[in-house]
């Protein structure tokens, strides 16, 4: 069975110009993932799918007002929280930008220590997602990204992130590096979920499997219901490292 996703955009999203709703929870049916996070209106349309509500929180540290105000307007079920830019020029501006702008590595070393003021000034959301965001804008010409380069600047994020108990987003929307999820299991995380980024329905649970596979290989296991974080277990079975090869 495949893990919920936890983490798909609808046509209400304002860069998911090609996202359904309705067609997503088609999709989810038809490949029978067994829970979504969406919005409230398609409950009464896929009885079969358990659909929870759920919404992303950008930069919620920044906006805490605009923030309460929204959760305070309905009941979600997931709360994503998630960083997509960084201040520039008495601004911000998003990491495509950022990369035309300044040297590839130095743009991921300023996001990641961000990522722990996201978490400690705000408490509004339960999930941090897309940890690697600004990989998915990694210029060719830098050549491949290594994760163990900046391997300390993620563990104090991560570290941060389990010490207040949330849970760690594995996004599939581009792999997320192994050797990342190890991190977080080394460094007390409790929970990962997945989230596909789907902004239109066909990519609805993509590289969910791959993902699956690769979090028990690290150490978490499906939580007691379909829809729950997956936890962590008591013992790290063998690196994916070791089990790919």
């Amino acid at each position: 069975m495949l893990p919920p996703d936890s983490h798909v955009h609808s046509e209400w999203s304002w860069d998911a110009s090609h996202g359904s709703m309705e067609g997503t929870c088609a999709r989810a049916v038809a490949i029978d993932l067994p829970v979504i996070a969406f919005l409230q209106r398609c409950r009464e349309r896929f009885p079969d799918l358990r659909i929870l509500s759920g919404v992303e929180l950008g930069e919620p540290h920044w906006h805490a007002a605009a923030v309460a105000a929204l959760l305070g307007a309905g009941q979600f079920d997931r709360v994503l929280g998630s960083l997509h830019c960084l201040p520039a020029g008495g601004q911000f501006s998003e990491m495509a930008s950022l990369f035309r702008q300044r040297p590839a590595a130095g743009v991921v070393r300023e996001y990641l220590p961000e990522i722990p003021h996201l978490i400690e000034g705000s408490d509004a959301f339960s999930v941090l997602a897309h940890i690697d965001y600004p990989l998915r804008y990694w210029p060719a010409e830098a050549g491949p990204f290594d994760p163990g380069a900046l391997e300390e600047e993620f563990r104090h994020a991560l570290r941060v992130l389990a010490g207040t108990g949330r849970a760690l987003e594995i996004n599939t929307s581009r792999p997320l590096g192994p050797e990342i999820v190890r991190w977080w299991h080394d460094e007390g995380g409790r929970a990962v979920t997945f989230g596909s980024d789907a902004h239109r329905p066909e990519y609805l649970a993509r590289g969910f499997r791959h993902a699956a596979a690769m979090a028990e290989a690290s150490g978490f296991r499906p939580g007691s219901s379909p829809y729950d974080p997956w936890p962590r277990a008591w013992i790290r079975p063998p690196s994916w490292s070791a089990i790919v090869r």
